[in-house]
């Protein structure tokens, strides 16, 4: 009789050392994005998925696979082009012949059965190829032929894409959007830190990576953040920030009546108070504070926010709205 493994338990202490030497290592190759790789990292210990914006050549698909090698996850990546079908994504039944020498059906997985999937340049695709992977990131399942396969756990998606005023792009359905944990601005590297990059990508030497962590240590310090406890105040302040992104709540402030259609979901504040709860471990703290809720609103929020006809015209950034709503709501309620 076989007994079950015990579960793996980390303390508060190994996870604050596990996030820096992550951070450390993921360093030695990727220059001057340390926030963006702060926040993917945070997005991986709570299971959540991550959208990459940035103009082509900034390191989002260096960053991805970087990270992939130091915490030891099986990694695969997709290319989205015009044409590239579902069937791509998900995989497919092919026709084989077994050996009575008859033929049967048998599932072909594909790129989507991984532990972390890039999705490079997602909006290249069409909507309808988009929409292939909702259910894997949502249900970490797909369903082919009317047959569902669970994908490998644990399962990441992190994807990148361009601006969308770029040539070519298609804007993800708002559904797809919400299933991402955080949106991330990839900005252009400073003078300082493109001489670095100059520097160690030209050079005939490149790092070793050290792997730091695996997929059952990633889960279980995912477990260890989500039991932070959370102050009252703080609930009720994630709560009010939510329904001041919309424009028919009371305690809205006037950008959003003015410029904002829809506001975040409750997956918005979901993803608020378990980043939240992140950070703080980060921090070497056990118990989430109101900074630690403005350090990941932006990322958390802008891309839940969908602007009316006269922000769009305008050309209002969600960062603006969420920025002025951090500014108005209170954090202790009046």
């Amino acid at each position: 009789m076989t007994t079950a493994a015990a579960p793996l338990t980390i303390t508060p202490d190994q996870f604050r050392e596990l996030t820096t030497r992550i951070e450390e290592e993921v360093g030695k190759v990727i220059v001057g994005q340390h926030d963006v790789m702060r926040n993917i990292l945070i997005s991986i210990i709570a299971g959540g998925h991550v959208l990459l914006e940035g103009v082509p050549g900034l390191g989002k698909t260096a960053m991805v696979r970087t990270l992939g090698q130091v915490l030891d996850l099986h990694f695969s990546r997709i290319q989205f082009t015009p044409d590239l079908m579902p069937a791509d994504i998900v995989g497919t039944n092919i026709l084989l012949d077994d050996p009575q020498g008859g033929r049967q059906f048998r599932f072909q997985p594909g790129p989507v059965f991984t532990n972390l999937l890039l999705a490079d340049e997602i909006n290249r695709a069409t909507p309808k190829t988009q929409s292939a992977l909702l259910e894997a990131m949502q249900e970490k399942t797909v369903t082919v032929s009317n047959r569902s396969y669970r994908v490998e756990r644990p399962f990441f998606v992190l994807a990148t894409q361009n601006p969308i005023d770029m040539e070519g792009t298609y804007p993800l359905p708002e559904a797809q959007l919400d299933r991402f944990f955080f949106k991330l601005h990839v900005r252009f590297p400073q003078e300082d830190d493109l001489m670095q990059i100059l520097t160690r990508t030209t050079a005939g030497d490149q790092a070793a990576l050290n792997k730091m962590a695996d997929g059952k240590i990633i889960a279980a310090m995912g477990d260890l953040a989500r039991e932070v406890p959370a102050a009252t105040h703080v609930t009720n302040y994630i709560a009010r920030l939510i329904l001041a992104t919309h424009p028919d709540n009371a305690g809205a402030p006037p950008i959003t009546r003015q410029y904002v259609r829809f506001g975040a979901s409750p997956r918005g504040a979901q993803a608020l108070m378990l980043a939240a709860k992140i950070v703080a471990m980060m921090e070497g703290r056990y118990n989430v504070a109101f900074d630690d809720i403005k350090a990941v609103a932006l990322p958390a929020l802008r891309h839940r926010l969908i602007l009316n006809f006269e922000g769009e015209a305008e050309g209002i950034q969600s960062d603006t709205v969420i920025e002025e709503i951090l500014k108005s709501v209170p954090m202790d309620k009046k």
